[in-house]
């Protein structure tokens, strides 16, 4: 899942930005690219945190809707897109017994064997649930 953060870049090279979806969530470091870095690292400890906590992780928003919301929030630096796997705060998997249609079950299977990051059809029916629930 691609959480949107805003970046911005100091005089002396160094850089720090933060996530608008994951309040208190910030990011720093020496040069662009150590703060792109340390943008994954920082949002990968502070979801860790909340999961602890048992806390709903905030799902994000795109680009445009908070450029929307508050223009003047976002001038001078950019934007960047850090891609989180979610899976890692999905606790521990259970194993259940569905019903669907045969039709639905081929098409599901067909689209898993067309994509290799979807190992088989229970990741493919969670990454949907995920995209899908709140």
């Amino acid at each position: 899942m691609f959480y949107p953060a805003y970046i911005h870049t100091d005089p002396d090279g160094s850089a720090s930005g933060f996530f608008p979806d994951v309040p208190g969530c910030f990011f720093a470091g020496h040069s662009l690219d150590d703060a792109f870095q340390d943008a994954r690292e920082a949002l990968t400890a502070h979801f860790e945190t909340l999961y602890e906590m048992e806390e709903d992780l905030p799902l994000p928003v795109n680009v445009k809707a908070h450029l929307d919301a508050c223009p003047n929030d976002y001038t001078g630096g950019q934007w960047l897109l850090v891609d989180i796997d979610m899976k890692q705060f999905d606790g521990k998997a259970e194993r259940i017994n569905i019903t669907l249609p045969r039709r639905l079950l081929v098409k599901i299977d067909s689209f898993v064997s067309e994509h290799p990051q979807y190992s088989n059809r229970s990741a493919f029916l969670a990454e949907a649930a995920r995209r899908v629930l709140p």
